[in-house]
């Protein structure tokens, strides 16, 4: 789609978001667009580690919650738009952060106002997204370098914030409350 715009140049396409600062450092692009639902680091993390370029989140209306609030803080530099855009309003949204202009789809806005805050710390965000993959306690330290004590450490202060008996619940709550 974007090949089709005179004033758009695609630099890379990336699977995952541990891939997207190495490529933002040899590319140098204006505008990083991601899919909030990218596996690896988190969009904040990536919103934040990128300054010298826009973000453009796209997000599932039904996702936002939590995560939008942290990202329209962030604003004009990061915007938001919903998943389900038109391409017309994609391209006027990539053109728009590049100029600065806050990008914000008011049904993200109005979700992003209405959740309360995230009382999990972003390492905790982090854990428990790697849980989310199945990963162990073991494997999520080895991704980490942390000592896999400590990632038990984390989970148990997961569980007590977010109320749960299990790891399950607790990523089920997480991810309703649009924490993760």
């Amino acid at each position: 789609m974007f090949a089709t715009e005179d004033d758009l140049q695609v630099v890379a396409v990336l699977d995952h978001a541990d891939d997207v600062i190495p490529a933002s450092a040899r590319e140098r692009p204006h505008v990083l667009v991601l899919d909030a639902c990218l596996p690896g680091v988190g969009i904040e993390t990536l919103a934040r580690r990128s300054p010298s370029s826009g973000v453009l989140v796209l997000m599932d209306r039904e996702l936002s919650a939590a995560a939008s609030l942290r990202l329209v803080r962030q604003a004009p530099r990061v915007g938001l738009i919903a998943t389900d855009a038109s391409p017309e309003d994609l391209v006027t949204a990539i053109r728009d952060i590049a100029d600065g202009r806050p990008v914000l789809d008011p049904h993200l806005a109005l979700a992003a106002l209405r959740v309360g805050d995230n009382p999990l710390t972003e390492r905790e965000c982090e854990v428990l997204r790697l849980v989310t993959t199945g990963a162990t306690a073991q494997e999520v330290a080895r991704k980490l370098c942390l000592s896999a004590g400590t990632v038990r450490n984390y989970l148990s202060r997961i569980l007590a914030k977010t109320q749960a008996r299990t790891r399950i619940e607790a990523i089920r709550k997480a991810e309703r409350a649009g924490w993760i």
